[in-house]
C-alpha cells in the first residue's frame, strides 16, 4: 500500500492532501478547508464547535 503526501495550495493557502493508491482516492484536511473557508484564526476549535 503506497500513499503520498502531498500539500494543494487552494487560494494561497495550504493544504495537506494524502493519495491512497490502494483505494485510488484523496483524503483533505478538512481542518485545513475550514480554516480556509472561515478565515478563521483556530480552524481546529472552530471544527470542534461544528
Amino acid at each position: 500500500m503506497e500513499k503520498e503526501n502531498t500539500i494543494k495550495i487552494f487560494e494561497e493557502k495550504k493544504v495537506r492532501s494524502l493519495w491512497d493508491n490502494e483505494k485510488e482516492k484523496w483524503h483533505i484536511s478538512i481542518v485545513d478547508v475550514v480554516g480556509i473557508l472561515t478565515d478563521s484564526p483556530n480552524p481546529n476549535n472552530y471544527w470542534k464547535v461544528l
